[in-house]
């Protein structure tokens, strides 16, 4: 699939210059850092050295007096919490920190996740009719409730408060609960927007320390829980999301890591490296996810809270199993969902893609979804049939609002909720007809040619022997990278391969790259297998790459990482 290639934009040579000169580093590694919006010293070394310290205030955030009062009163009143989280990587973790928190101050505690396929998303019916069964005088919601006025309004009726934390947009009607905790309110003062909902559960129990005298470092003990959340939910890793990462990642990889579920998963990913944002999305996600995609998410939550090697590796078995079940259903699906395509000519023409099967495994659809925009680029929805419903992920493109594109059709929806370029939505399957056509109207209607093909951003053209040891130190100490701090991109012109390249993997491409016949570098290229003709003549190319580690049984090498070739 063809990319475009898009230079960030340019910063003034004045300020470039000027934080180079005060850092003592290259122009190009300023201009990285200004394109970051790190223009000055003191900008400079908060992102290099990011301090706990640094952390808000918590009580910033709207709510936050009343949520940690009501939770006091619960706990001195040995009133019984349950904790209610989503079955996904951040709802799970939020529910484990919570809950891994809280229980060195109570008995009377007990978590809860809700069914995917018998109770879908959020906070539900049966989650709150199981509450007031079991006799609990408060729910604590983690990464869901914004959007359940009406159940929070039912469990009010049965005598059940409820303290909300969640990261998403609100709708117009805020559920009436005792305390709301989303940085995303529009009257919420809180300074930083972006956290996960396992960060705003964070932030929860970090005003609790503060209000009744607990040292932080309790807490601190589960950053490792909020990394992983971070990364899996794709939140920006800026600002105090880029904290919370940091210090997380430091306990994964420290000596005290102590958390034996996360070590069992390290091992069942067979991950030998230190831990860092993208070994986490495609290590740890997956796994944690297909617990709740394929059976039950609350093995998810028992092995992040197992205290001993045994039950955390019993636990992570079961979930293993469950990813392998679900990558053959989402490799079968996805080829069906590309078929039906391919077979389609309204289909290959489209602006927007919408699928229905009834069979397909409601679990990975939106994985489904992923691995159709890969092929057609452009937004795309997969929809299957679940308690009589038509029900559906959708997935984006750079630049593009699935998720207002979606409310446009919300008229012919039951519900619907999601971000920018993730969405989930049910609707009455006699509506499918539709709502294809108005959704793909929308898109027509809204979406840009720029955006109907995947980018490319790149920070800067550089030259081979501008790649020196300093250099890539001080782009590895800009870690950790991920949305808004992602690895720098570079391009470098007239390059050949010096006679190693090899195809790897059968699609894969495995060279040694030189620009001037003396500085060369091993480079790896995912997918580009069919170039191999090409590049074996020894045809000079553009290049798009990131700079990374080669960690090959111990021996640890640079690398570059190529995302794009383009032949002169």
């Amino acid at each position: 699939m063809e990319k475009r290639w898009v230079y960030k934009q340019q910063v003034s040579e004045e300020i470039v210059n000027n934080l180079a000169e005060s850092l003592k580093v290259s122009p190009t590694i300023a201009t990285i850092l200004c394109q970051r919006n790190i223009c000055t010293f003191e900008e400079a070394k908060a992102f290099f050295r990011p301090s706990i310290a640094d952390l808000h205030d918590p009580f910033l955030m709207k709510d936050m007096h009343l949520a940690v009062n009501r939770l006091t009163e619960a706990l001195h009143r040995s009133e019984k919490i349950l904790v209610y989280g989503d079955y996904d990587v951040d709802g799970t973790t939020s529910v484990a920190l919570m809950y891994g928190f809280l229980r060195h101050y109570t008995h009377q505690i007990e978590f809860y996740i809700p069914d995917r396929y018998k109770e879908g998303y959020g906070v539900s019916t049966a989650g709150i009719e199981y509450a007031a069964e079991h006799g609990f005088g408060l729910i604590i919601s983690l990464d869901c409730g914004i959007k359940s006025a009406d159940k929070v309004a039912y469990a009010a009726s049965l005598g059940i408060d409820f303290i909300i934390c969640d990261h998403h947009l609100p709708d117009d009607v805020v559920p009436q609960a005792i305390a709301v905790l989303d940085p995303k309110q529009i009257d919420c003062p809180y300074p930083f927007k972006e956290l996960s909902g396992c960060g705003v559960g964070f932030k929860l129990l970090q005003a609790f320390c503060l209000q009744n005298g607990v040292e932080l470092e309790e807490l601190f003990h589960f950053l490792d829980l909020v990394v992983v959340s971070i990364a899996a939910d794709i939140v920006p890793i800026v600002g105090e999301n880029r904290i919370l990462a940091y210090y997380g990642l430091q306990l994964l990889n420290g000596p005290q890591a102590t958390r034996p579920g996360l070590e069992a998963l390290k091992d069942l990913a067979g991950i030998t490296g230190e831990m860092d944002i993208t070994s986490i999305v495609f290590g740890f996600s997956p796994r944690i996810n297909a617990a709740g995609r394929m059976g039950d998410a609350k093995n998810s939550v028992r092995m992040l809270l197992a205290q001993t090697k045994d039950e955390a590796f019993k636990m992570a078995d079961i979930i293993n199993e469950s990813n392998k079940e679900r990558r053959s259903k989402d490799s079968n699906i996805t080829k069906e969902a590309l078929q039906m395509i391919e077979e389609d000519d309204f289909l290959r023409s489209a602006n927007s893609t919408v699928l229905y099967k009834e069979s397909w495994h409601k679990g990975v659809i939106g994985i489904v979804a992923s691995r159709c925009i890969e092929k057609y680029y452009r937004p795309t929805i997969i929809l299957t049939e679940s308690n009589g419903k038509a029900s559906g992920s959708a997935r984006s493109v750079h630049g593009f609002n699935v998720h207002s594109a979606i409310e446009s059709c919300s008229d012919l929806l039951d519900q619907y909720g999601g971000h920018m370029y993730a969405a989930g939505l049910t609707l009455p399957v006699e509506n499918i007809p539709a709502f294809r056509e108005r959704f793909e109207q929308f898109v027509a209607n809204s979406i840009t040619e720029d955006q109907k093909t995947p980018q490319i951003e790149i920070e800067a053209k550089i030259n081979f022997s501008q790649i020196t040891r300093n250099f890539f130190g001080i782009i590895k100490q800009m870690e950790p990278f991920g949305p808004g701090n992602m690895r720098p991109v570079f391009v470098s012109e007239c390059v050949y391969d010096t006679g190693n390249l090899r195809v790897v993997g059968d699609t894969h491409l495995k060279l040694r790259l030189t620009q001037d016949g003396y500085t060369s570098f091993d480079a790896i290229a995912f997918g580009f297998g069919d170039l191999y003709p090409h590049i074996s003549k020894g045809i000079p190319f553009d290049v798009c790459y990131s700079i990374e580690e080669n960690n090959y049984r111990g021996n640890i090498t640079t690398q570059l990482s190529i995302k794009d070739i383009r032949f002169n």
